[in-house]
């Protein structure tokens, strides 16, 4: 199988602004949905499995970069289990922008628009 350049392995679609850099979606991205997704309080043993399988399927891709981010807790595991294998683990660097929207009734809207400004390797 071909490299890609950056694995996205979290719950969320790569932005336009990741994907014009490189970050491609996971051939089973409902896989990685559920290893990365706890509905329940994780044993230690729970998490180290997890990241292990995710970590295999990194590899399995091809993939020498992967792209992190999730619940705080597990994201220390999961980055060892992909160094072990000689994964490079980026997390997506964004800026807030605050988008000022005028509104008919003459207030202003105000949105967080949040854009993608690099990456940061651990």
């Amino acid at each position: 199988m071909a490299e890609v350049d950056i694995l996205n392995l979290t719950q969320h679609a790569a932005t336009a602004e990741q994907v014009a850099e490189g970050v491609v979606e996971p051939a089973d991205k409902e896989a990685i949905q559920k290893l990365i997704t706890f509905d329940e309080l994780p044993s230690t043993e729970e998490m180290v499995a997890r990241a292990a399988r995710l970590a295999d399927l990194v590899a399995k891709e091809g993939a020498e970069v992967a792209m992190i981010g999730g619940a705080p807790f597990f994201m220390s595991t999961l980055e060892r289990a992909l160094k072990e294998r000689g994964v490079c683990t980026v997390y997506a660097f964004s800026r807030r922008e605050s988008v000022d929207t005028p509104q008919p009734d003459g207030s202003v809207k105000k949105t967080q628009v949040f854009r993608h400004a690099g990456w940061v390797e651990v």
